[in-house]
């Protein structure tokens, strides 16, 4: 059972209860509708061409051989579907920030290998995949620009020439005098570190399948998306469409992770061509695609310098962060997503007085950088988190300790960061103390030294990281940084039927965060009904009220914020009409699991069945000017958003013979707000660290340097298996935010944040008494056996 420690008052009856998940019996017994399993009349299927060259223009596309394949309906190329729709241009308010244009399939040149140039259309899969392989282009290749550091570089040419530059942004966040609290600074750290580029790998790669009807001009679009309505945005002002023709669904979704959070070429282009065609048409990406073409993450260089005091306080930190963003500006987050996240989040959750960030965004040719779950967190605890432990090792102090000193106290709060982000709130102590007592800190510590002492090969290494984040932001900053779209706002739509039970929809869309179940438990608990009661909807523009998607922690705050509002407005208007019916005043009743009573009269009950028949009844059944029906629509904003946070702890087993690193214990402590479901929650966070151990020790996407993809495929792409993820202990602080509705806080995307962090502090713990550093992730094993070389050949470790 999973653990939560709960807040001085008890939470209401289903908020805080362990629900088994309710979609997972269709899900787990293969019940679920995904993209690829729809189908239509007449559909067509698609296979996309795509550029074997990071960098080429396209001299000609001869389409007569893949027309001659049995089975292909049509081929088209950029040129002709640029006349039926307009290119992806991510707009931001940012000052010198440099937008891109994307088209839906490349016109004149590619500038990535992957871009898709042409679509072949047949009557199923495989005569689609002949055609693409019949297809006849002829190419001249240009030189690529496979590396950041080349693409800022005065003689480096140009990956869009209209922009001028291949810095598409930059941004300076500056807080008191940095320059001068290095000065004099007694203890200074620091390094060049590297983030090398990731793969999110959902377990469904995308897809999408659009339908055009002619007589209505409707168009339906079932994408495996994180965000259906911006998705319909989109299709609206790049088809020229009206938004109210457009239908996006997104079905079951096999994981998104932030990948399926951009709005794709591939989406335009199939709602286009299924509108030239008057034809359904259909797309599932294979692995190979996904892997090739789908937004990567992270890919950054950062230069990071810490200044201390003697006794380990932080007088100051500077930064300068070269993000590769790959070849386009991605809709709608933009270029600023990763590198600005970055320096937003490195101060931590640190009293940090001087403190100065800058970021570049720099395009090159490689496929385009986008969010990831964390987004630009990871990064910043990893660089942070690595500066404070080799500062403790200066210092001779405990890592544990010198985070005390450090952290923001509680009377401090709320605090504004040297970034100008907002704290609202944050057990950053009381999460590092139940962690190391949880673990057994000192245990480990002593039993590391033993270890030591005794000479064993196997070297133990504890490693710890605290970071903080922003959740369920609302309108007051962009999810992305100037990115020039809303996300603040999300709503929800309650309606009690004439049977009494409840249907809530809403515009996020789930890709495995378990909203059919937490969202019901909010909706249950407010309207006092049963959970089996709840119906939620959501994933269907048009079903829901307006709303963006499910991305960046948002959905349990603003999600569930617009359920509590939408629910009290129906609970209210529920109890007005029972107390017309029983002659009762409405303060006098009260409603649990679906029947209403007079207090303390037991024998005074209607059922909500008997309430909404009477609200569905007419005006002769209800009192005097109130409006027939059960229905109520709320909007929430939570306008900054919430602060989650949390520490982690690792314990690892570096074994130098071999240069392997084994992850053997585990344990996180979150300050995730009100827990709307502690077994959901646990998942959340156990699956997060998983992928932070593939980020730490194993996952990168390596391109040459010509810009030519070498992780192709699962067998050179390595994630991180059962065999490689410890058992993780879980602990969830219940601790209610004081900013937003429910108490609630986002939890989506702590256990990636913090991990990496964690596992790199362990294994530089592991290799202290060689005097070796970690500033490079992930630690693969030919990493670690070069260090481990570098050690040897200069007599810091035997052979």
């Amino acid at each position: 059972m999973p653990e939560f420690s709960p807040p001085a008052s008890a939470p209401p009856r289903l908020i805080g209860a362990p629900i088994p998940r309710v979609e997972d019996g269709r899900l787990l017994s293969g019940r679920g509708r995904y993209v690829a399993d729809h189908a239509r009349p007449r559909m067509l299927h698609l296979a996309f061409a795509r550029s074997p060259h990071p960098h080429a223009l396209i001299r000609r596309i001869d389409t007569t051989t893949a027309h001659a394949v049995p089975g292909v309906i049509a081929c088209v190329t950029g040129e002709e579907l640029a006349r039926d729709v307009r290119p992806l241009v991510a707009e931001s308010r940012m000052k010198d920030y440099k937008a891109t244009r994307w088209p839906a399939l490349a016109v004149e040149r590619t500038r990535f290998a992957g871009e898709a140039v042409a679509a072949v259309l047949a009557a199923d899969r495989y005569s689609a995949e002949d055609g693409v392989d019949a297809l006849a282009v002829d190419w001249a290749p240009l030189p690529a620009i496979g590396d950041a550091r080349q693409a800022m570089a005065e003689a480096a040419g140009l990956v869009h020439e209209e922009a001028g530059t291949n810095v598409l942004l930059t941004r300076t966040f500056a807080q008191g005098d940095v320059d001068a609290a290095f000065a004099d600074a007694p203890v200074v750290v620091g390094d060049r570190f590297r983030f090398h580029r990731h793969a999110p790998v959902a377990l469904e790669n995308r897809a999408c399948l659009a339908e055009f009807e002619p007589a209505s001009g409707r168009l339906t679009v079932w994408s495996s998306t994180q965000v259906p309505g911006m998705l319909r945005d989109a299709l609206a002002e790049l088809l020229a469409m009206p938004a109210h023709l457009i239908h996006v669904i997104a079905p079951d979704v096999g994981g998104g992770f932030g990948l399926k959070s951009a709005i794709y070429p591939e989406e335009i282009a199939l709602a286009a061509l299924a509108r030239r065609l008057g034809q359904p048409v259909k797309w599932v990406g294979d692995r190979r695609e996904d892997l090739l073409a789908s937004t990567q993450s992270w890919d950054e260089e950062i230069e990071a310098e810490l200044a201390l005091d003697r006794d380990g306080r932080i007088r100051g930190l500077r930064a300068r962060v070269v993000c590769d963003v790959g070849a386009y500006s991605i809709y709608p987050w933009t270029a600023s997503i990763e590198a600005i996240q970055v320096i937003s989040f490195l101060p931590g959750p640190y009293r940090v007085p001087h403190y100065r960030g800058q970021a570049f965004g720099v395009a090159t040719h490689k496929a385009p950088l986008g969010p990831y779950r964390g987004v630009g967190r990871p990064v910043s605890t990893f660089v942070t988190e690595t500066l404070v432990d080799r500062a403790a090792r200066r210092l001779g102090l405990d890592p544990a300790e010198i985070r005390r000193r450090n952290f923001i106290r509680p009377e401090e709060l709320p605090y504004r960061s040297p970034s100008g982000v907002v704290w609202d709130s944050g057990s950053f102590a009381e999460s590092l103390e139940t962690a190391c007592a949880r673990i057994g800190y000192e245990g480990l510590r002593a039993e590391q030294a033993r270890r030591r002492a005794r000479g064993e090969r196997r070297w133990l290494g504890i490693g710890i990281a605290s970071y903080v984040e922003l959740t369920g932001i609302g309108s007051a900053i962009p999810a992305s940084p100037g990115a020039d779209i809303s996300t603040g706002v999300e709503g929800a739509t309650l309606r009690i039927d004439q049977s009494g039970t409840v249907t809530a929809s809403f515009g996020l869309a789930s890709h495995g965060q378990g909203h059919e179940t937490t969202l019901a438990q909010v909706v249950a608990d407010e309207l006092g009904v049963k959970l089996a009661d709840v119906r939620v909807v959501h994933g269907d523009t048009a079903q829901g009220p307006v709303g963006s998607g499910t991305y960046a922690s948002r959905s349990a705050v603003l999600g569930g914020g617009a359920a509590i509002l939408a629910a009290r407005a129906l609970r209210e208007k529920t109890l007005t009409i029972a107390a017309h019916l029983l002659e009762a005043a409405p303060a006098d009743l009260e409603i649990a699991e679906g029947a209403i009573g007079v207090k303390g009269s037991p024998e005074r009950q209607i059922t909500l069945r008997a309430v909404a028949r009477a609200a569905y009844a007419g005006l002769r059944r209800l009192p005097k000017g109130m409006e027939p029906g059960l229905e109520a629509t709320r909007f929430y904003d939570p306008y900054f958003g919430t602060a989650s946070s949390a520490t982690h702890i690792a314990v690892v087993a570096v074994d130098p013979d071999i240069a392997v690193v084994s992850v053997l214990r585990y344990a996180v402590v979150e300050d995730g707000g009100r827990i709307i479901n502690p077994l959901i929650a646990e998942g959340q966070v156990i699956g997060g660290v998983a992928q932070g151990v593939g980020a730490a020790l194993l996952e990168e996407v390596v391109y040459d340097g010509d810009g030519q993809l070498l992780t192709g495929s699962l067998m050179d792409y390595l994630v991180p298996t059962a065999v490689e993820v410890p058992s993780i202990d879980v602990l969830h602080l219940d601790r209610p935010s004081p900013s937003t509705l429910g108490g609630f806080k986002g939890i989506g995307e702590g256990g990636t944040i913090g991990a990496p962090a964690a596992i790199a502090n362990a294994v530089a713990d592991a290799l202290a008494p060689l005097g070796a550093e970690v500033r490079e992730l992930p630690i693969t094993q030919e990493r670690l056996f070069q260090l481990l070389t570098a050690v040897r050949a200069r007599g810091g470790e035997p052979a």
